[in-house]
């Protein structure tokens, strides 16, 4: 049986016009990362990633890290992120300020929780997104294709969405678990799964030991 590597962008620019730029510290994690993937000889049959600047940019940074080929990606629309303002914006159609301070950015997750829900129950359709269960067929596409290289080892670079999303299907969890593991998931962060023909098995969650050190704690982010 081969491995499911799923790895979470790295951390972007939250607060920012354009949330869709890595940060210098983003990019230090995926390249952290990429350093402890070819420290343990893990070599990769595939690469997916999403359409995001963030996936590329993260990508490029693990890549600089692993410092050694890797297959061309296959960039998917099924690995691609929600949008979160759209998601807001439908359950809340007032404005608010971007999230510069720590209530501002608490207000924002309990609202993205709520639209979250409202989403994948049906309640409401976020302007310009797929529905959710769209949204969900492109994530299994995504793990269908991974598996066609189930006997070897793929690389899959994306969001906290798709990835939560990936797990609860593995997990069959309730869209409420599913929120709960796409609000705890850190940047750059590793989810491992066995492969077989058929199926997908979990093997570990949200896990980042390319920062397990005191010296880098620091370097432990969410958003």
């Amino acid at each position: 049986m081969g491995r499911l590597y799923l790895v979470r962008h790295g951390q972007a620019s939250f607060g920012a016009d354009d949330y869709d730029q890595l940060s210098a510290l983003g990019a230090v994690q995926c390249r952290l990362l990429g350093e402890h993937l070819a420290r343990h000889g893990l070599v990769f049959d595939r690469v997916l990633t999403g359409r995001l600047k963030r996936h590329r940019q993260s990508l490029q940074a693990l890549m600089e890290g692993y410092a050694r080929p890797l297959p061309e990606a296959d960039v998917l629309a099924g690995l691609d992120e929600y949008d979160s303002d759209a998601v807001v914006r439908a359950i809340h159609p007032g404005e608010l300020p971007r999230a510069r301070t720590p209530e501002q950015a608490r207000q924002h997750f309990r609202l993205l929780r709520e639209g979250l829900l409202a989403w994948m129950d049906g309640r409401s359709q976020p302007q310009g997104m797929p529905s959710h269960a769209e949204f969900r067929a492109g994530v299994a596409d995504a793990l269908a294709r991974a598996r066609e290289h189930h006997q070897g080892h793929v690389l899959v670079v994306s969001s906290g969405g798709p990835i939560s999303t990936a797990v609860g299907l593995v997990l069959d969890a309730p869209p409420a678990s599913v929120v709960d593991l796409n609000m705890r998931l850190r940047n750059s962060a590793l989810c491992e799964m066995v492969a077989s023909a058929s199926r997908h098995s979990l093997l570990s969650f949200n896990t980042l030991p390319h920062l397990d050190t005191p010296a880098l704690a620091s370097h432990i982010t969410y958003a």
